[in-house]
């Protein structure tokens, strides 16, 4: 017989995953969080706060930029690289990225050579040279005269494309950022030695990545497993989570949507007895970054929460429904809209443009309080002093 989780149960363990079903002003080790959620992503929108900042924040109200930078920079307990798009990583998972540098080595050359210059092998040799000489570098360290490409290479200097070739192939890290500028050293200073010297088999790394996407994710399919960390080829995840039910290691679950429909998923056995013990969701209200790990899927977070969510940012603007950066906002267990806002740093205010709750989410004054002080509080970790409404900011739902 399958179990069946309902829906107010499958989301509870997959916030509590996510480090979302607890309550931010406890007080939690940094590098224990992002070892919870897996990694954070990194963006350079700034329209209120940075994605990895913001993502962080929500999860820690104490949280402050300096000490994700200290984690990164002075102590190495994580590094940066690629999941499904740039990320912060734990520092122990590096060895199993080494076949990811391998397959990167193996894709970029195909698509490079297409369009590098003749002598791009040569620069590359010219930045490690002047890193292993000089120290970190940035590519506007290189001279200003460069002849960009005309396409494909997203118009980048010969310089910033191979800094770029070299960190993905694993040659070089980042060993922090200006601004957003990546400054790179040599793998081999910034990796701590016994990450740098393990070399797992690539079967070791491929039930690795599966494992650690199905602890993080509580719960799910082998095409949302597989996709988690955007590593593992989707027919080797069904023989690992075939193998896992011989064995006994995986469970088949029944997941109960928003829409009551049901959906066959694996999860470990031992997840059911941990189910008894999760508290009831912390019930406040949060601004997610639309670049929020539980809100990655977002085919999972429409079945799960009923929240059809995208971001317009390359939307026409005569074409966007709610706008360019939106905010969705969680209210306990609950996606219960998204809010349109942005900084107004020179004047240091948060305009908040609308809010459009869920249909199903009604905007009683507790709500709007609960959301108001959300607002504030972000507003005010971002450096604003003042959240300013415009007159027809509260909207109907769409």
């Amino acid at each position: 017989m399958i179990t069946t989780l309902s829906n107010v149960q499958a989301r509870r363990l997959f916030l509590h995953r996510h480090a979302l079903a607890q309550d931010p002003s406890l007080a939690v080790d940094l590098n224990q969080t992002i070892r919870q959620i897996g990694f954070v992503q990194i963006d350079s929108i700034n329209t209120l706060a940075r994605a990895h900042h913001m993502i962080l924040r929500t999860r820690q109200s104490s949280y402050q930029p300096w000490m994700l930078k200290d984690l990164l920079e002075t102590d190495c307990t994580l590094f940066e690289h690629w999941t499904h798009d740039a990320s912060i990583l734990p520092i122990e998972y590096f060895p199993h990225w080494k076949h990811r540098f391998v397959q990167n080595e193996l894709r970029l050359r195909k698509g490079y050579e297409k369009g590098a210059p003749a002598d791009f092998y040569r620069v590359c040799a010219q930045i490690l040279h002047h890193i292993k000489n000089q120290g970190p570098t940035m590519s506007r360290h290189f001279g200003a005269a460069e002849v960009r490409s005309s396409g494909g290479w997203w118009n980048w200097s010969p310089s910033k494309v191979a800094l770029e070739w070299l960190w993905r192939i694993g040659v070089l890290s980042i060993s922090g950022r200006v601004g957003f500028q990546k400054n790179y050293d040599l793998t081999e200073r910034m990796i701590p030695t016994v990450f740098l010297d393990a070399n797992p088999p690539l079967d070791e790394s491929t039930d690795w990545a599966n494992d650690k996407a199905i602890d993080h994710l509580g719960f799910g399919t082998v095409a949302q497993i597989a996709g988690f960390w955007k590593a593992v080829p989707i027919a080797q995840t069904r023989l690992w989570a075939e193998r896992g039910i011989h064995s006994g290691a995986l469970i088949k679950v029944n997941i109960t949507a928003a829409d009551s429909s049901m959906k066959p998923h694996v999860m470990r056995p031992e997840t059911l007895v941990e189910l008894g013990y999760l508290h009831l969701e912390v019930p406040i209200t949060r601004l997610l970054s639309p670049f929020d790990p539980a809100l990655r899927d977002r085919a999972r977070a429409l079945k799960l929460f009923g929240f059809d969510y995208r971001i317009e940012v390359f939307v026409p603007e005569a074409k966007r429904v709610y706008g360019y950066y939106v905010f969705p906002v969680l209210a306990g267990a609950d996606l219960i809209g998204r809010v349109d806002a942005k900084a107004d740093r020179k004047a240091g205010v948060l305009n908040v443009r609308a809010f459009w709750p869920e249909r199903l989410a009604k905007p009683t004054q507790a709500l709007q309080k609960s959301l108001t002080i959300a607002l504030q509080e972000m507003a005010e970790f971002s450096g604003l002093t003042k959240v300013d409404f415009e007159n027809d900011w509260l909207r109907t739902p769409k």
